[in-house]
């Protein structure tokens, strides 16, 4: 996996999860079982969010962009929790280490694929804006020209990207991690793998979502099942149906895609290549006009919100690069042996 690295700054402004902390001694478990409290309504409370006033809003790059927003925030809640529990590296067992780090490569694969695609649907910006360019002249001599540019984008955007097909292993992967590992003799470690699971449940879906938009398919789309003793189990069931239901819906009514400002950008697209297909007449004058200033709002609310979402897609990134980063220095500084697991596996 490659992706070019930018220079290691601070970006959390917590204390580093992973240090080993020099407090002696354990705390009370009223107070530990406080903490994971507070993860946990904080956790449904995200959750809930992600339910909007309009079903119509779900899967629009706004709405795409709280719920990466709120992914972020998870893990660093994750952080947080792990500090404040007093729980340092040198307690860990392997296999929590296994487990955290290569969850951290799977999330890292799939930001990247997510990044990907982000960047060709805004690439797609610059042929729209050579058209609207050749539309406004106002000069029907440059219309073919305007023509094949939409055309080009129809063509660019319609394309697969290689990249988005990797998602669905990695879903699948997701999904398998997560059953809970046992944790014997230590109630620390026992609040700390609930705490994930919540994290690794909204991150797993979340980014189904995300793979289910960027593919054009449901399949991606995932349905899954917590214990529904766990405090937040009804807010997630509860997104996770509204959710998901209203997906489907738009997959079912055959649309060229399912994210609401592309599908407004192509629907005045299809629009103005039929009036350039049909001829602008002196009639039509005032409706192509019309079509060609609404090409140019919802254009620009796309590249807006593409841009948007890219940069906390990014975010999200460096949030897992920088937890993980700080486990293995922090392993390594301890005179811990890295997992065997992870020999090798470089991001």
């Amino acid at each position: 996996m490659s992706r070019p690295q930018e220079p290691h700054r601070p970006f959390f402004h917590f204390a580093n999860p992973f240090r080993k902390n020099s407090h002696k001694g354990s705390q009370f478990n009223p107070k530990r079982r406080s903490l994971l409290n507070d993860f946990e309504t904080a956790l449904s409370k995200k959750l809930q969010k992600l339910v909007p006033n309009d079903k119509g809003d779900i899967l629009s790059l706004s709405w795409m962009k709280l719920a990466m927003e709120s992914l972020s925030e998870i893990h660093c809640d994750i952080k947080n929790l792990i500090t404040e529990l007093d729980l340092p590296v040198t307690e860990w067992d392997e296999k929590w280490m296994d487990l955290y780090l290569d969850i951290s490569v799977k999330l890292l694969d799939i930001s990247i694929a997510f990044t990907s695609e982000l960047t060709r649907l805004n690439q797609g910006h610059l042929l729209l804006q050579y058209g609207l360019h050749k539309l406004e002249s106002d000069s029907p001599e440059l219309f073919s020209r305007a023509s094949s540019s939409l055309d080009s984008w129809k063509q660019h955007i319609g394309s697969k990207n290689p990249r988005v097909e990797t998602c669905r292993p990695i879903l699948e992967k997701l999904v398998e991690s997560l059953n809970l590992p046992k944790v014997k003799n230590s109630s620390k470690g026992k609040e700390l793998m609930r705490a994930m699971y919540g994290a690794k449940v909204a991150t797993t879906y979340i980014c189904s979502v995300f793979a289910a938009a960027f593919s054009g398919s449901s399949k991606n789309l995932l349905d899954l099942t917590v214990p529904n003793t766990l405090p937040w189990a009804q807010v997630f069931s509860d997104v996770q149906n509204t959710v998901n239901v209203e997906i489907r819906n738009r997959f079912s009514c055959g649309k060229f895609t399912v994210l609401r400002e592309l599908d407004a950008v192509d629907a005045c697209v299809k629009e103005l290549s039929t009036l350039l297909q049909d001829g602008v007449g002196t009639s039509e004058r005032e409706s192509f006009k019309n079509s060609v200033s609404d090409l140019r709002k919802t254009e620009e609310k796309l590249s807006q919100g593409l841009d948007n979402l890219l940069k906390v897609v990014d975010s999200f990134f460096k949030i897992v690069l920088m937890g993980r980063d700080a486990l293995l220095c922090n392993l390594r500084k301890a005179g811990g042996a890295v997992p065997d697991s992870l020999i090798g596996k470089n991001v």
